[in-house]
């Protein structure tokens, strides 16, 4: 129980330890940059951050589409802005086998093409940012050596794999755990690496991250700053990027770091960099926390249960198993 316990805590810890360093910082400068936030601006960047989570679900849908597993766009969205929510509050991202363990339930799924689905979805959100990432890159003077491997090992990486999908081709293996993993590799192949699912899951993927982009620049907007908007791309790359390791539930801290660093370093003040990215990730999980508590009244009381054993259980090799 304790392990369960402090594995939530000591991430928990970390972030509020990374928050409170870049509040205090800054603290003197901090209630006068605040007093610029205007309402119209947030209430726009609530509206493109929850557009971007209905184009997530539409690219959910499409991505279970190509598994034969057909469902509404209501359902997918609800799906992930569940799962997203329990994100917010356990570590090392458990809160994505919500998706798996809901899938099941409804009967519309196996666990295998649950787990294939996600791989499928990771992959493309990884590769689009930062592929955005290396386009934005020529654009800012000053960034530090350490951004462009930062950038660049996710698309070796996702290249590699696209070429260890072509290279398996039909791999089967008597051995039930080798028989596991070649049918999630054949299911992902199946959606990923057609011309028709690469564009449209490649397009789809473009556009959520460049609405993701687009909230960032309302709230810098908001406060009257003047930035390039590759900047700001940069900076929601970065940030995304350090997010994608689970080091806090959320990407809490590290996060708003990672952004607060970038814009400090196009010549922004510190206490206007920090109150920006606070906001930025602010919006975006509470819009993620309304749409999650949304989903629950939507779902019924039995996905309360489900996120209770997507950490407390995990996906067991007996449930990955299972047709």
């Amino acid at each position: 129980m304790w392990r369960k316990v402090s594995a939530i805590l000591i991430p928990s810890l970390v972030a509020f330890g990374i928050l409170a360093y870049m509040l205090w910082r800054v603290w003197d400068d901090l209630m006068v940059t605040i007093a610029h936030i205007h309402p119209l601006y947030l209430a726009f960047a609530v509206l493109i951050c929850a557009l971007a989570w209905v184009m997530r679900g539409w690219r959910y849908r499409a991505i279970l589409g190509g598994l034969t597993v057909r469902l509404g766009l209501t359902f997918s969205t609800a799906c992930i802005l569940l799962s997203q929510t329990a994100n917010l509050i356990v570590p090392a991202r458990l809160g994505d086998l919500v998706r798996i363990f809901i899938l099941k339930h409804e009967g519309l799924a196996t666990y295998s093409q649950g787990v294939s689905s996600l791989i499928v979805e990771r992959i493309f959100d990884v590769v689009t940012i930062a592929l955005l990432g290396l386009l934005a890159l020529p654009f800012v003077i000053g960034t530090p050596e350490w951004f462009l491997p930062l950038i660049v090992i996710p698309i070796v990486g996702g290249a590699a794999f696209a070429i260890f999908l072509l290279l398996t081709g039909n791999s089967h293996s008597e051995n039930k755990y080798l028989g596991i993993f070649y049918s999630m590799l054949t299911e992902v192949r199946a959606v990923s690496l057609s011309m028709r699912s690469a564009f449209v899951l490649g397009s789809s993927s473009i556009g959520i991250w460049l609405m993701d982009v687009l909230v960032c620049a309302v709230v810098v907007m908001m406060f009257g700053e003047s930035i390039p908007f590759m900047v700001i791309m940069l900076a929601i790359v970065i940030g995304n990027l350090i997010k994608a390791v689970p080091i806090t539930p959320g990407g809490v801290g590290t996060y708003e770091f990672a952004l607060a660093i970038t814009f400090e370093l196009a010549g922004m003040a510190p206490a206007t960099a920090t109150v920006i990215a606070v906001i930025d990730h602010l919006v975006k999980n509470l819009v993620t926390l309304v749409g999650g508590v949304a989903s629950l009244y939507y779902f019924g009381d039995w996905s309360v249960n489900l996120m209770k054993h997507s950490f407390w259980e995990g996906l067991s090799e007996e449930e990955l198993h299972e047709p």
